[in-house]
């Protein structure tokens, strides 16, 4: 009886191991408006993650790039020097440049390696994996970050009249680790902020979802 209803299961499952097979990359967006719970497919949330952190990442510095260049103003404005208000826009398509694959591979990397950390770990360490993921996101998205700030700043005090010129004259002045000044103080800074901040994120998701069913 065991090898009779096995042999009439068989065919139902050849053909979803065939149509595993041939997923359509398409279906990686499908599954995100439809909401329903999929196996982990590393290269399906990496593709979700850039789009989303992307587009989010633009957005939001678009959105508040004049706060952050009277930020970085401030910073530098010696005693009893006046903030300069004009050109708070300054440099920032130059800096949308750097934002946008930034935030893609924060979030790109932030996502499949969450949810293979939730999958590693037991139920109750589920912080542990947002913090963890956060941190490695923060690391992989720095090679991008720090060079961008570090144009920005310069572009926001009037350093430089474009962005190009900023590499260019930094490349020429300082060399390959001068887009990088201060790399170590932004990962000690960043990395904890980016997982604690996903940290409390997720936890307090999920602090949601069970509060309402």
């Amino acid at each position: 009886m065991q090898a009779k209803t096995s042999q009439a299961h068989s065919p139902d499952v050849l053909t979803l191991k065939m149509s595993s097979s041939h997923k359509d990359p398409n279906d990686c967006l499908a599954t995100v408006s439809s909401g329903a719970d999929t196996p982990f497919d590393f290269l399906c949330d990496f593709y979700d993650g850039v789009i989303a952190g992307g587009a989010a990442g633009v957005f939001v510095e678009a959105a508040l790039y004049p706060i952050d260049t009277i930020k970085t103003r401030l910073q530098v404005a010696h005693a009893g020097g006046k903030i300069v208000l004009k050109g708070l826009y300054s440099g920032l398509a130059g800096n949308l440049a750097g934002v946008l694959p930034a935030s893609a591979i924060f979030v790109g990397v932030y996502e499949p390696t969450k949810q293979k950390l939730l999958k590693a770990l037991p139920e109750n360490l589920s912080a542990l994996a947002h913090l963890t993921a956060g941190a490695i996101a923060g690391a992989a998205s720095s090679v991008v970050r720090v060079p961008t700030e570090v144009v920005k700043q310069r572009m926001q005090t009037a350093q430089f009249s474009s962005a190009p010129d900023a590499v260019r004259l930094i490349l020429a002045k300082e060399g390959f680790k001068g887009l990088y000044a201060g790399y170590g103080s932004f990962l000690l800074r960043d990395l904890p902020f980016d997982a604690v901040q996903f940290c409390i994120y997720e936890q307090l998701r999920i602090g949601f979802k069970l509060a309402v069913q």
